[in-house]
């Protein structure tokens, strides 16, 4: 029996400036290489989202080297000029239609959403199954997280026409193909109600997080 995981590419948006977690500095950084619990917080990332699709890649800009450490392919951006998340769906497409033959969609998450949910995958594609060509988006407390979704691949030549026409905003473009959200329920860590798409955009909310592991008992050296 096939895996239907295989017909899902996992991307891991790692393509911003990050400039909220480095304020000093000029040309901002990998926010997603910063310390959580003893490793990167692009591994716990990895180590919740790979086991749910059939491969996976980081969308990057610069030196593809500093991702080494992780052996996953490093795709940038294909349209110059950091013109926003889009850019990093779409070098997801490009790269899943000449690498996984047969891959139908890409499930994309930011790289400094440490908690995202173990079944992100599954009910993300139950949803857009139920309304094919639709964009599932992660949805909780009542706000959608427009750069955590199951976007398919087909769409990639309409993707890269709108972001040449100056589209940047992520659900002007999902909207004209059907926004599907999908909501998921806040977990308990630490005894406390947490997001699962917390975000570590800055150095405070960074150290939230290591408190939170560090208090689970969640901890690598």
């Amino acid at each position: 029996m096939t895996d239907p995981r295989n017909a899902i590419t996992g991307v891991l948006l790692a393509g911003g400036q990050s400039r909220r977690m480095f304020p000093d500095a000029e040309s901002g950084g990998d926010k997603c290489l910063r310390d959580l619990a003893g490793r990167p917080m692009l591994a716990h990332i990895i180590e919740r989202l790979r086991p749910q699709v059939g491969r996976l890649v980081i969308n990057a800009n610069g030196n593809p080297a500093r991702f080494s450490a992780f052996g996953l392919p490093v795709t940038p951006d294909t349209i110059d000029g950091f013109v926003g998340p889009l850019a990093g769906v779409l070098a997801g497409m490009r790269w899943s239609l000449v690498n996984a033959g047969g891959a139908s969609h890409i499930a994309t998450v930011s790289t400094d959403a440490p908690f995202i949910p173990s079944d992100l995958v599954v009910r993300l594609s139950a949803a857009a199954a139920a309304r094919p060509g639709s964009i599932a988006i992660a949805r909780s407390a009542g706000e959608l997280h427009p750069v955590i979704g199951l976007w398919p691949v087909a769409l990639a030549g309409d993707l890269e026409q709108a972001l040449r026409d100056g589209v940047r905003k992520v659900l002007a473009w999902t909207d004209r193909h059907g926004t599907e959200p999908v909501d998921f329920a806040f977990v308990t860590m630490a005894g406390r109600e947490i997001d699962p798409f917390f975000n570590a955009n800055r150095p405070d909310e960074l150290e939230d997080a290591r408190r939170l592991l560090l208090v689970s008992g969640i901890t690598h050296g």
